[in-house]
C-alpha cells in the first residue's frame, strides 16, 4: 500500500457538502471518510478511493479505473470496480452520469453542475451550475420533489 501512496499527489476532492480532505495522512483521511459514510475501509475500497480522489475532480468509467488499478498493481476485478463505484455513488462520494444508456461515467465532483459531452471522444467537461438556467419544469407528482436537474450538452467537431 505504501508504494501506491507515493504514486499520486494528495489533493482535496469534494464529496457532497463535506469536502474529502486528503492533506494530513491521505490514507487515514480516506479511511475515516469511508467510515463516516458507513462503508468499511477495506484494502480494495481504500486503494480504489485513492485512485479516484487522489487526483482532484475527474470523470472516469469503470473500465478506466480498472486500467488505472492494474497499472498501480491493485489486485481487483472489474466486478469489484463496478461494486465499489456503485457503493461510493450510493453514499454520495461519487455522482453517476449516464450517457445514452451505453456509457456511464463517475464524477468525483458531487457539487451541483452540468456537463459537456464530447461526441466521438471519450470525455465529459464540467459546466458550472450558474452558467445554465433551467426553467418551466413540469409539476411533480404528488408527494415528490425535484432532487436535481442535470444538463448534458453534446459537442462535436465542426466540419472543415
Amino acid at each position: 500500500m505504501a508504494r501506491m501512496v507515493s504514486l499520486i499527489d494528495p489533493v482535496t476532492a469534494k464529496s457532497g457538502n463535506a469536502p474529502l480532505r486528503m492533506a494530513g495522512c491521505p490514507v487515514h483521511d480516506l479511511k475515516e471518510r469511508l467510515r463516516e459514510v458507513g462503508l468499511r475501509p477495506t484494502r480494495q475500497r481504500v486503494a480504489l478511493g485513492w485512485l479516484l480522489f487522489g487526483r482532484g475532480d475527474r470523470h472516469l468509467s469503470a473500465e478506466t479505473l480498472f486500467e488505472e488499478a492494474q497499472r498501480a498493481r491493485v489486485p481487483v476485478s472489474l466486478a469489484t470496480i463496478y461494486n465499489t463505484l456503485n457503493q461510493f455513488t450510493q453514499v454520495g462520494l461519487l455522482r453517476e452520469i449516464a450517457i445514452d444508456g451505453s456509457r456511464t461515467y463517475f464524477d468525483t465532483n458531487t457539487s451541483d453542475h452540468h456537463h459537456f459531452f464530447v461526441e466521438g471522444g471519450d470525455g465529459l467537461v464540467d459546466i458550472p451550475a450558474h452558467d445554465i438556467q433551467v426553467s418551466n419544469l413540469p409539476e411533480t407528482p404528488e408527494g415528490m420533489e425535484v432532487a436535481r436537474v442535470e444538463v448534458v450538452v453534446r459537442l462535436r467537431r465542426k466540419p472543415d
